[in-house]
């Protein structure tokens, strides 16, 4: 028997009113922003060199288009779903009522993963601006509480030695965001608001001052000439160049998590999600054609800062502190809404009985899941302070594309085994709109290394033993059926 959730039962579930249900706060506004703190994060400030350099060239605009577009054959579907099943949980919720509880199982353990990883891993690059920023201020922190036990650390005379005790900054920007989320919703929305808001202003400010100083002949030619391997310039290496800053857009997804959150989801989700992918679009391609603009693509080769490097031919000076300023502002919007969607998807497995039940306790006051959120907050401090980035940073995206694909997949079961379910935003061209997205993912996960296969393969493997042990015994869905 394939235990699965009617859309029925999510919704009575969720107006069930048993006084455990989050608090609906968050508007359009909110909504859009917390996909733009997701989306637009540093990436913006580093994957525009690296692609500019290595593989498009000026082209990588049409890398940024191209990415943007076959994100929205993904953000499409999860609009349909968010305003189809308005209640928290993301990919897992959705999968439940599609594919059953297994599938759902193992989709929500992998974006816990997912999250968590990514939370992990802005926060240790949080922490490298961080402290460039003190020092500036003449704040020198000591070099071993700055970088993992496993991480090499360059001292100021030049040295090198092998291994710090902790990265004290990155468990420090963790521990706060994971504070202020179990604050209160409304509360965490306005602080990603006002760090939108700030990250926002300053790319503004980089494409209005430097848009007069852009030269047209840096922008020939625009598609530099392949060099004869795939990938290098070309056609070929816009696309490569697609397929690289594809993971700069990953983020809108964790919109979807606080679906029952939103004060009018069937409205206001679509808006959300759609609204969050083409405003950083838009920012995108705006950006790399004024950065591209500013000096030759070849200057960025090998150059950790490309964006202070084309502003610096504009003589403001100044934007140089700006610059460390909204990159750590968009660091720390991308890890409050990565820790809010990991907390929301433990959330929704717990409520339904495949994870301890106190990981859907709510706070009787501010009416959040706050023994999810202090949990994770040791999690991924724990991977923040003592886990190199390089290991980190390899899991980020094969489960994101993952659960991009099985979403993608349910809204064609759906449209076939439920279609007279009230849809508030359907989905165009159905199955060919989410049958591009799946043939997009799975051409990107297909491209990734095989360490983070195998990495996938073990956390997955944790996960099956966990649901086999615990999960099955207490699923709140498959001990109903089967006392019927």
């Amino acid at each position: 028997m394939r235990f699965k959730k009617s859309i029925s039962q999510l919704i009575a579930d969720q107006k069930r009113g048993s006084g455990n249900e989050l608090k609906r706060s968050l508007g359009p506004v909110n909504l859009v922003a917390l996909g733009i703190g997701a989306i637009v994060g540093a990436g913006i400030f580093s994957l525009t060199g690296i692609v500019a350099s290595e593989n498009a060239g000026p082209a990588v605009i049409l890398s940024f288009v191209l990415a943007g577009i076959a994100c929205a054959f993904c953000a499409l579907s999860y609009a349909e779903y968010a305003s189809m099943i308005p209640v928290a949980g993301s990919a897992y919720t959705y999968t439940y009522a599609t594919l059953g509880e297994w599938m759902a199982w193992i989709i929500g353990w992998d974006l816990v993963l997912e999250y968590a990883l990514a939370s992990a891993t802005v926060a240790v690059s949080w922490s490298s601006y961080a402290v460039k920023m003190l020092e500036q201020f003449q704040i020198h922190l000591p070099p071993e509480l700055t970088a993992s036990p496993f991480d090499p650390i360059k001292l100021a005379d030049g040295a090198v030695i092998h291994g710090g005790i902790i990265n004290l900054p990155a468990v420090f920007i963790v521990a706060v965001l994971s504070l202020v989320l179990a604050r209160g919703t409304k509360e965490s929305a306005t602080m990603n608001n006002l760090l939108v808001i700030l990250k926002i202003s300053v790319i503004l400010l980089f494409i209005a001052l430097g848009w007069s100083f852009v030269k047209t002949a840096n922008h020939h030619p625009f598609i530099p000439a392949n060099t004869g391997q795939f990938g290098h310039f070309g056609w070929s290496g816009i696309i490569r160049g697609a397929a690289v800053v594809f993971f700069g857009f990953i983020g809108f997804d964790a919109v979807s998590t606080a679906a029952q959150e939103a004060k009018n989801p069937q409205k206001d989700m679509p808006i959300g999600i759609i609204g969050s992918l083409l405003v950083a679009t838009l920012l995108y391609v705006t950006f790399s054609y004024v950065m591209t603009g500013l000096v030759p693509y070849t200057a960025f080769k090998g150059d950790a800062s490309p964006a202070a490097t084309a502003f610096a031919v504009t003589g403001y000076h100044f934007l140089s502190s700006a610059l460390i300023i909204a990159i750590l502002a968009g660091y720390t919007s991308v890890i409050l809404v990565m820790l809010m969607g990991q907390s929301r998807v433990f959330y929704s497995m717990a409520k339904d009985g495949l994870l301890p039940s106190f990981f859907s306790d709510l706070h009787s006051r501010y009416k959040t899941p706050w023994k999810s959120n202090l949990f994770f907050l040791v999690f991924v401090g724990a991977l923040a302070g003592f886990v190199p980035i390089s290991d980190l940073g390899h899991m980020v995206s094969i489960g994101t594309l993952f659960a991009f694909s099985l979403v993608s997949v349910g809204v064609i079961i759906l449209r076939r085994t439920n279609p007279e379910i009230h849809r508030p935003f359907r989905v165009p061209w159905v199955p060919v709109v989410p049958l591009l997205g799946i043939a997009v993912c799975v051409a990107l996960m297909v491209g990734l290394p095989l360490n983070s296969w195998g990495r996938l393969f073990i956390w997955m493997l944790i996960g099956i033993v966990i649901y086999l042990l615990y999960g099955k015994k207490h699923s709140r869905l498959r001990n109903e059926k089967e006392n019927l």
